[in-house]
């Protein structure tokens, strides 16, 4: 990857959670130069764990050659679907990176006491590894997790996708996409109910 150059390709995810059965997620491809040239949706169960699966389709949909790296806004969504970055990588023969933008102190304690006995969720949670703080030239702190690509790429990656805040451009506008369709989505719905 020639982090120099224009082209480079950035397919950010987010979400839109506001349903308590399926959250809704959005893939935008972004070149460096902040130039979008594709757009896909997928949703998710709230509380399952099909988030990995479902951003591996969303990749595939597309039907593209040209993207370099997935960037992903957090890596648990849709309340506790917990995604696995490795996977995601070896499906996709891509480098994977998850942002999230406040500290924690973790959340087994509430995986735990949301999911008794779901060591699954607990093995993807802990497979996810400590994240990599990342001052942004914007005075704002990130958190990443790399996963394909050597963490100090992957900073920089970020660095240069953020523009202004927190949220690198990918994921910011990913973000407004899923919101805005779910919006959409939750009208049209109530407008076929009342007719």
């Amino acid at each position: 990857m020639h982090l120099g150059k224009k082209g480079i390709r950035i397919l950010g995810i987010a979400e839109s959670f506001s349903s308590r059965e399926r959250s809704l997620i959005a893939g935008v491809v972004m070149r460096k130069d902040l130039r979008i040239d594709g757009c896909a949706f997928g949703t998710v169960t709230v509380g399952g764990l099909d988030a990995t699966d479902c951003i591996i389709d969303t990749f595939f949909s597309l039907g593209r050659g040209d993207i370099q790296c997935i960037m992903i806004s957090g890596c648990i969504i849709s309340w506790y679907n917990i995604i696995d970055l490795k996977h995601i990588s070896e499906k996709t023969g891509l480098p994977v990176i998850a942002v999230t933008y406040e500290e924690s102190e973790g959340l087994e304690d509430h995986i735990r006491h949301h999911f008794p006995g779901d060591e699954e969720r607990l093995r993807l949670y802990r497979n996810l590894g400590k994240r990599t703080p990342l001052a942004l030239s914007t005075g704002y702190t990130a958190y990443i997790r790399p996963y394909g690509i050597e963490e100090s790429t992957a900073l920089v990656l970020v660095q240069q996708f953020t523009y202004d805040g927190k949220i690198p451009e990918p994921l910011r506008v990913a973000r407004i996409i899923a919101r805005s369709a779910m919006q959409y989505m939750k009208n049209l719905k109530e407008e076929y109910q009342v007719s």
